[in-house]
């Protein structure tokens, strides 16, 4: 997405980097790495990747931070690559944390984000379901989950009913973590109790980064915004 095939000499920020694994992947292809995530687990996360496969490096460091706090942000420097997937839409206050990546990027650096499209309705509704799901008693989450993904699962068990091919649903739940690193349930619980989940129309991303001076780079339907000069 980058179009690049190495970051040899590159600096690398990493924001709400979760797991970890953008941000080994950017330290494999030779980036100085800063990582940062606002849940203690994510960072505890990363630095165990990076205790398995780039012990005692110091070119990549992680650390707990908000993508909210502004001195934090300016703390950390400039970057060539500025990069979050699927994060700012979970901080409470997407536009604050849009505004606050632009500070990190360095003249000509890359600012490369993704966040939730806006769909109208149906981001309405799956809002309600979300902030509805993580206000209920805990031994209604299971329940509440299983009734929202009802519709969605039999769709797709009827699909592979009429394909004639219904061991692809059955492998769809047995071997899903072969592609998403979890299971099928762990991901239906992340994707039903994501919240706070907020959303915007491309149009408004595009405003919003040209007005801050960035130039539009599209690749395969990705936005990378180049920084600016």
């Amino acid at each position: 997405m980058l179009e690049t095939t190495g970051l040899e000499g590159r600096s690398f920020l990493d924001i709400g980097s979760g797991s970890g694994l953008f941000s080994l992947a950017a330290r494999r292809l030779g980036a100085r790495v800063h990582s940062f995530d606002y849940d203690p687990d994510s960072v505890a996360c990363a630095r165990e990747l990076r205790r398995e496969y780039f012990p005692g490096d110091q070119e990549w460091t992680i650390e707990e931070g908000s993508a909210l706090d502004q001195n934090y942000i300016k703390s950390l420097g400039h970057f060539d690559v500025v990069y979050s997937w699927g994060v700012l839409h979970h901080t409470g206050e997407m536009w604050r944390a849009l505004e606050n990546a632009v500070l990190p990027v360095a003249p000509c650096g890359r600012l490369f984000l993704a966040i939730y499209n806006d769909m109208g309705s149906q981001s309405a509704r799956w809002r309600w379901v979300k902030k509805t799901y993580n206000h209920l008693p805990r031994l209604l989450k299971t329940p509440f989950a299983l009734v929202v993904m009802a519709p969605e699962e039999a769709k797709a068990m009827l699909r592979s009913v009429v394909t004639l091919n219904p061991g692809e649903y059955v492998k769809s739940w047995t071997r899903y973590d072969q592609n998403r690193g979890m299971s099928r349930w762990r991901d239906i619980i992340d994707w039903v109790g994501g919240y706070p989940y907020e959303v915007a129309k491309p149009e408004e991303i595009f405003d919003f980064y040209r007005a801050h001076g960035f130039a539009l780079t599209l690749k395969s339907g990705d936005a990378v915004w180049n920084g600016r000069w």
